[in-house]
């Protein structure tokens, strides 16, 4: 009787201890995370003096404000987002436009197209981008296409699309179709089913894919750096690089200004996108 009540105490005290270590273990992790924000923010206010000296801290010794608008008036900082975001925005509609009914299609249809195509979505992963930018850019070059933003969407929805497909098929796949069978008995065609059945239950995973393809589209830098050529066609990163002198001379604090300024659409769209998707997770939860 006593080693069971010791063995309950023991087993008490230990459940007591796992609630702590999990706060600690997120806490942990968050400033792991937030830590290189946090940096980027304290180094876009310092001063050039105070960078490049070996004085390390994150609280400036001067609020060096001039660093913001030194970023926004020298390189066209504003009209380069302005294109980031037309061709982010762009990409992420058609990527979900065109991935939907095509991932649909892989998660429930049986076959040899599906077995080849799934190998392909897979295959395509493992070349890298530096195999195809040659064929790739003289493609759009006989097309017309090159320095086009026109051209930098094709190319990022055609680069983000197997990924896109892969994370929507695994959505769909986890919705039961027992669900689409009972509401097709009851008299609703394909298209209904879809809309009323599949959609909600899948915004989820729409979300998750739109802010992928959108990070992905608003950080690429390659593409940008060969496609692109005149500076109104210019990309945020692009235009990031341009603080970095022809003799390798960084500033720093303008660059870190810039850099902060281009986190602040990212994270208005997934704070707009999160609310987004905790409603889909409540509507799969009512609609299962």
């Amino acid at each position: 009787m006593s080693t069971t009540l010791t063995g309950t105490k023991q087993l008490t005290g230990a459940k007591r201890l796992i609630r702590p270590m999990q706060y600690v273990s997120l806490t942990a992790y968050l400033i792991f995370l937030g830590f290189p924000l946090l940096w980027l923010v304290s180094a876009s206010m310092k001063s050039s003096s105070e960078l490049n000296s070996l004085r390390v801290g994150l609280i400036p010794e001067s609020f060096h404000w001039a660093n913001f608008s030194d970023a926004l008036a020298k390189q066209g900082l504003l009209h380069s987002a302005s294109n980031s975001l037309f061709v982010a925005v762009a990409t992420t509609f058609l990527v979900i436009l065109i991935s939907m009914p095509a991932a649909y299609a892989l998660a429930r249809f049986r076959g040899k197209l599906r077995t080849v195509g799934t190998g392909w979505i897979l295959v395509s992963q493992v070349f890298p981008v530096i195999l195809i930018i040659i064929p790739l850019f003289l493609i759009l070059k006989s097309i017309g296409l090159v320095d086009n933003l026109f051209g930098l969407i094709i190319v990022y929805t055609t680069y983000t699309m197997p990924f896109a497909l892969w994370m929507l098929q695994g959505y769909i796949a986890s919705i039961p179709v027992e669900l689409e069978e009972a509401a097709s008995m009851d008299g609703a065609s394909r298209l209904k089913v879809l809309r009323i059945i599949v959609l909600p239950l899948l915004m989820p995973g729409v979300v998750a894919t739109a802010m992928f393809s959108f990070v992905s589209a608003w950080n690429e830098f390659f593409f940008a750096l060969v496609l692109i050529q005149s500076p109104d066609n210019y990309t945020l990163p692009i235009t990031l690089k341009m603080f970095v002198g022809g003799e390798g001379k960084v500033a720093l604090g303008p660059l870190a200004a810039g850099a902060v300024l281009a986190t602040i659409p990212s994270l208005i769209f997934f704070g707009f996108l999160q609310r987004k998707l905790a409603g889909g997770l409540l509507a799969g939860a009512v609609k299962g």
